[in-house]
């Protein structure tokens, strides 16, 4: 049970890490911050039966897209917290170590890559997105960040 509770504080310390690096980035170099109201209707109308769509934005608004987003977001976050922890098994959190880890982080980036953008109507890992090579380059280090995240908080936790 320790591993469930761990993975959980482990997904939430990631994806505020990766939230963090998207506000910086935001404030130093004017990224744009994510959009979380488009994966909020996103989530909606692909629980309603519609995965994929032409284009998320010209789909009609959803009430509260954005906190469905944002809830989205750290669940996904958490979920992948835990995973990481069943699978890592208890011997992983007596001396956790970075690779494993990050290298698990980066492989969660294809949900996003293979299923979320093709379904908002990005393409295929961001192929249809005017700098598709920035915004996958841009994906794996909020990927990278989120696994420090987590590993931070795995080292807090021995």
């Amino acid at each position: 049970m320790q591993q469930v509770f761990v993975g959980i504080a482990m997904g939430l310390g990631g994806t505020v890490a990766m939230d963090l690096w998207a506000l910086l980035l935001h404030l130093l170099l004017g990224t744009p911050k994510p959009a979380w109201h488009n994966q909020g209707r996103w989530v909606v109308r692909a629980l309603g039966g519609t995965v994929f769509h032409d284009d998320i934005t010209a789909t009609p608004r959803i009430p509260n897209e954005s906190a469905i987003g944002w809830s989205f977001h750290y669940a996904v976050g958490i979920a992948y917290g835990v995973i990481f922890m069943l699978l890592a098994g208890p011997g992983w959190l007596e001396a956790p170590r970075f690779l494993p880890l990050w290298l698990f982080a980066l492989v969660t980036i294809g949900a996003g890559w293979f299923l979320m953008h093709p379904g908002m109507g990005l393409g295929w890992a961001l192929s249809k997105t005017p700098t598709p090579w920035k915004g996958r380059a841009l994906g794996l280090l909020a990927h990278t960040v989120f696994g420090l995240g987590m590993w931070a908080v795995a080292l807090l936790a021995t």
